[in-house]
């Protein structure tokens, strides 16, 4: 099952969205002329080490600087392979133009990066003697689905889903969607972390910890609509006359 829009249609361009979707594929593009030597070697220096600010001694045998802090908004440009980046990419184009409409351009983008700021922590502390990069744009996304799901509690997502190879396409509430989906991550975060086992690859901690920060911060980024801030000014000189 693939989401392929939603039906809530953007009032404005999204030039924000497009614009984070178009610097993740510059660097994506950068990172497909590396070979594998090169391309760990910028997964360790740009991607979120954890052991890298909390075992200081292996930091300095291998070369990683303790003392910069980058790495916790940088690791959210880099990506692992063409799925986890245009999934990535696609999700963002889907819910992000919405978000930045009600928000603003420059509110937006603030909030995305606090939610990517927000995942980077919150894996850093639940996987705080990993030695492994974390990266992906996937918590700071999260975050951006938080604030559609609680903006657009209403809207439907369209889904592709074949049957014996068969298009059909149906319909879900993507406050349903979406609220499964955080279900499923805390579910399988709770149980990578009760159990010590990241086997999966992937960074559930980060998806909750963006989620949530998107979900807290949502209220503070969102600017008033169109017929509020008639109401707004309607009313401020209704009780300057009367």
């Amino acid at each position: 099952m693939f989401p392929i829009k939603d039906t809530i249609p953007a009032r404005s361009f999204p030039i924000i969205n497009w614009c984070i979707i178009a610097f993740n594929s510059i660097i994506f593009a950068f990172q497909l002329t590396l070979n594998e030597t090169e391309l760990q070697t910028l997964f360790y220096v740009f991607g979120l080490v954890p052991a890298r600010y909390s075992h200081l001694e292996w930091a300095d045998m291998v070369g990683l600087r303790a003392n910069d802090y980058w790495p916790f908004i940088t690791n959210t440009f880099l990506h692992g392979g063409w799925a986890h980046f245009l999934g990535n990419m696609w999700t963002l184009y889907i819910f992000g133009d919405n978000v930045e409409d009600r928000m603003g351009k420059a509110r937006y983008l603030i909030f995305y990066l606090l939610c990517g700021l927000a995942a980077s922590f919150t894996h850093y502390w639940v996987n705080i003697d990993s030695t492994v990069p974390a990266i992906g744009a996937s918590g700071a996304i999260s975050g951006v689905m938080a604030a559609y799901m609680f903006l657009f509690p209403k809207s439907q997502i369209i889904f592709f889903f074949p049957i014996l190879f068969i298009p059909y396409f149906i319909e879900l509430s993507a406050f349903f969607y979406i609220g499964v989906w955080f279900v499923g991550q805390f579910i399988s975060g709770t149980f990578d972390a009760l159990f010590d086992n990241q086997a999966t690859g992937i960074a559930f901690w980060a998806h909750i910890g963006g989620f949530l920060a998107g979900a807290i911060l949502f209220s503070f980024f969102i600017t008033p609509s169109p017929r509020k801030m008639y109401e707004d000014e309607f009313n401020r000189r209704y009780f300057e006359y009367y």
